[in-house]
């Protein structure tokens, strides 16, 4: 397949924020997670002598802007790095992660839209190459949206991601699939095919209060469409140590999910916001940051999970 296109005529410069690694790294010492538990110490993954079949992991939550994409991105290509073959699947009409790996959705002739719709277009004809090795992309665009409104009349049209994905699993360690912020038919898909949900929550309070409406929605899907679907984790992102609403948000996550929340913590840096322009994960645009520190951390924790 092609390598993807780099966007960045069509993407604005961010604006630098005062946050830093600096800051960032504050967020673990004496032994213990940024919400005051124990941190356990993960060993590296063990080097795989075959590959597959893939486990599934829903990137969701209805709540927009809470890190899912760059989340779905930055886990994807540190799972990569310890040697799993990875498959990242955009499932939000926006668009969001095909952008973020350097593609132009605009540009695209086909995608994950296409395979749902067309019997005729396979998973194979939309598949892209992504500039990580072991990590290969489902792009998606606006296309997309039209998909909720269309599969309304199919026969188990719970189900159509899953059937389209099936011919890829014995290919892949892992999917990463990146819902769209809302809890309609898409997502109802996405956590049919998945086995495990990662639900990002940024650590503020307006994003907290959704939590329990999400988690209502996987008990529904669990009780009727996907009894095998768990919970893996709750992973607190845009981190801020400095900020006491940051550390008692924390606080009441832990509180109220006890160990489904990961003891890894992604902090706020201006990082991210930048590689979404340069299009590449942030384990290779800043390699020794402690956002990749904190990514490669994560899927340490995933895996030993």
């Amino acid at each position: 397949m092609a390598k993807s296109t780099n966007p960045t005529s069509t993407m604005a410069t961010p604006i630098k924020s005062v946050e830093s690694d600096v800051v960032e790294a504050k967020l673990s010492k004496d032994g213990l997670d940024a919400a005051g538990r124990p941190m356990p110490v993960y060993a590296d993954p063990a080097p795989l002598d075959r590959h597959g079949p893939a486990w599934v992991l829903a990137m969701c939550n209805q709540k927009g802007g809470v890190g899912k994409t760059t989340s779905t991105i930055n886990l994807g290509a540190a799972l990569a790095e310890w040697g799993r073959r990875v498959l990242l699947v955009d499932f939000d009409p926006q668009g969001a992660l095909s952008v973020g790996l350097g593609v132009n959705p605009h540009d695209l002739d086909r995608t994950i839209y296409n395979v749902l719709i067309e019997r005729d277009v396979s998973v194979d004809d939309v598949l892209l190459k992504t500039n990580t090795p072991g990590m290969d992309l489902l792009p998606s665009n606006i296309d997309l949206s039209a998909a909720e409104v269309q599969l309304v009349n199919e026969v188990a049209r719970e189900q159509v991601l899953a059937r389209a994905l099936e011919p890829l699993l014995p290919d892949y360690d892992v999917v990463l699939i990146d819902c769209q912020p809302s809890l309609g038919l898409l997502t109802v898909n996405a956590l049919t095919a998945a086995s495990s949900v990662i639900i990002p929550l940024e650590c503020e309070f307006f994003a907290l209060r959704g939590v329990a409406l999400l988690m209502q929605t996987i008990e529904k899907v669990q009780e009727r469409l996907n009894p095998r679907l768990e919970v893996e984790g709750i992973l607190a992102t845009m981190f801020d140590p400095r900020t006491l609403h940051s550390r008692e948000v924390l606080a009441r996550v832990v509180e109220a999910f006890g160990d489904r929340v990961f003891h890894t913590v992604i902090g706020r840096t201006v990082r991210f916001p930048e590689t979404t322009v340069v299009g590449e994960p942030i384990t290779t645009y800043a390699s020794s940051s402690a956002g990749a520190r904190a990514y490669r951390e994560l899927a340490k924790e995933v895996l030993a999970r």
